[in-house]
């Protein structure tokens, strides 16, 4: 059994990982990421680019003091033309947000990141383009007053599976890549990654039999 960490305080991977039968610890990395982000766009990173590397970032710090398990980190962010858009600190914040990606296309890009002993093994990025409807201002104060805190921070900004489907006039993309987790990569590399294990030890039994088997043979002879 595959033991995995999740080096991240979000509830919505977490309940992810749960309704797909993943064992998971959650052990947050606590990475400044405004402080990389600032970094990273200085030097004109593009926002596929930011996304992966702040999920190889959390995970290899979680990972660098747990020699067992391996750590999964995830990283999400919305690319408005070329410009990241961060998760609202508070209510102001997200309707800015909402009027700013409002009549517009834009994409979540979501990547993960495996790491053991503090170094990746393992990443992959997946993005989701959403169109927003045109809406009138009062339309957005409206929708924000139905979302609780903790979905608004959670989500950024809209709760895809929830009311922030009716925000969209077109989807196009995987829905747990937009709530921050292509599950069904990571369950792909899980799986593969268990199997490799499997093999490995099945093999090293194998030779450890054949081994003895002919020191036998040999003693006999």
């Amino acid at each position: 059994m595959v033991n995995l960490i999740l080096a991240s305080k979000s509830k919505v991977r977490k309940e992810i990982l749960d309704k797909n039968n993943i064992s998971s610890t959650v052990k947050p990395s606590n990475v400044d990421e405004d402080a990389i982000k600032k970094s990273l766009l200085k030097d004109q990173a593009l926002p596929e680019i930011i996304s992966k590397n702040l999920a190889e970032l959390k995970a290899n710090k979680v990972s660098q003091n747990d020699d067992t398990n391996l750590v999964l980190g995830a990283d999400s962010v919305i690319d408005l033309n070329g410009k990241i858009i961060s998760k609202p600190k508070n209510r102001d914040e997200a309707l800015k947000i909402l009027k700013e990606l409002n009549g517009k296309k834009h994409y979540l890009i979501s990547s993960v990141c495996i790491s053991k002993n503090g170094t990746m093994i393992w990443n992959h990025t997946d993005k989701a383009e959403l169109t927003m409807k045109k809406m009138t201002d009062q339309d957005l104060k409206d929708y924000l007053a139905k979302i609780s805190d903790e979905n608004l921070y959670a989500y950024n900004v809209y709760q895809i599976e929830g009311e922030g489907r009716k925000l969209f006039s077109k989807i196009e993309g995987d829905e747990n890549t937009i709530m921050g987790l292509p599950i069904k990569k990571i369950k792909e590399y899980l799986n593969n990654y268990k199997w490799k294990r499997y093999n490995f030890y099945y093999e090293k039994i194998f030779s450890h039999r054949k081994s003895h088997w002919a020191l036998v043979i040999t003693q006999i002879t």
